[in-house]
């Protein structure tokens, strides 16, 4: 059975990040499993896109329709911008580190976590009502799939904020922590247009309900170009899955290029103890 668009979007998208899975495996090994650091939910965001994109190339393949495995590829596609702003969430922390090491505002961004963590419940929670017979649980599921969208992009708004504090630290931040920091500089635009993207998407129908192959219930809105099921794959090639790889190159690259455990080791960092703004009360 020939795949269409969206299968072969799907196709291209396992091919795609199969390269990166195994890098970012190389990644968490060279860092540790540290959750602050960010860079184990780069592995986790490449886990997700390739079992989404099999799960879709296969709900093609697959006869009768099995509309199970539909849902479950969009529900990982809808989830994945999750990972993503956690993932730069632990890294704009891990800048924060001292020279000894030692995280600060703990509590702070384990509070952000649990934000963004809430909002993958709700958009997770949410399409699982709406793909229920219930009625009244579609009612529901929308709002709450709709709440945690919102809610990423107010995370997304969060992190912005705390990069432009970190700009006006920079002379006080680590060396290869203030490299990092330019590589999250760079990848922030290309999250802020896949941010948008799921704003919009959430919001140009009222149904997450596969009604056949690949689309959902009549969608003519405004948004409905927007839409992951039947709006035009050409945005959603742009807005989404561009977006999405540009920054997992620019972490990437990040991660392998800069010795950033050089930072805890090196003999002529700029800043020392009493001169590192950054460093009081590490354990906060």
């Amino acid at each position: 059975m020939a795949l269409d668009s969206h299968g072969v979007l799907a196709a291209v998208t396992i091919a795609m990040y199969v390269p990166f899975l195994l890098i970012s495996i190389k990644i968490v090994s060279k860092y540790g499993m540290a959750r602050g650091d960010g860079w184990i939910l780069l592995l986790v965001f490449c886990i997700i896109r390739v079992l989404g994109g099999a799960l879709l190339v296969a709900a093609e393949e697959v006869t009768p329709v099995n509309t199970s495995l539909y849902i479950g590829g969009y529900a990982l596609e809808a989830s994945g911008l999750s990972p993503l702003l956690l993932c730069t969430l632990g890294l704009l922390h891990s800048i924060f580190q001292t020279p000894d090491g030692f995280p600060r505002y703990q509590r702070i961004f384990r509070l952000l976590q649990l934000l963004g963590t809430i909002a993958l419940i709700l958009v997770i929670v949410g399409i699982s009502d709406e793909t229920s017979s219930s009625s009244s649980s579609n009612s529901s599921g929308n709002t709450m799939r709709r709440a945690g969208v919102i809610l990423f992009a107010v995370l997304y708004i969060i992190l912005v904020g705390i990069c432009i504090h970190l700009w006006t630290k920079a002379r006080f931040v680590l060396r290869y922590r203030k490299q990092l920091l330019k590589a999250i500089s760079i990848a922030l635009p290309f999250l802020a247009v896949r941010t948008i993207y799921s704003v919009l998407s959430t919001f140009s129908s009222s149904s997450f309900s596969i009604t056949s192959t690949s689309s959902t219930q009549a969608n003519t809105g405004d948004l409905a170009k927007f839409n992951i099921f039947t709006g035009e794959w050409q945005i959603y090639l742009v807005m989404e899955m561009l977006m999405e790889y540009a920054i997992v190159i620019i972490y990437s690259i990040a991660a392998i290029v800069l010795p950033l455990n050089e930072d805890y080791k090196s003999p002529d960092l700029s800043q020392d103890d009493s001169e590192y703004p950054l460093s009081d009360n590490p354990r906060y």
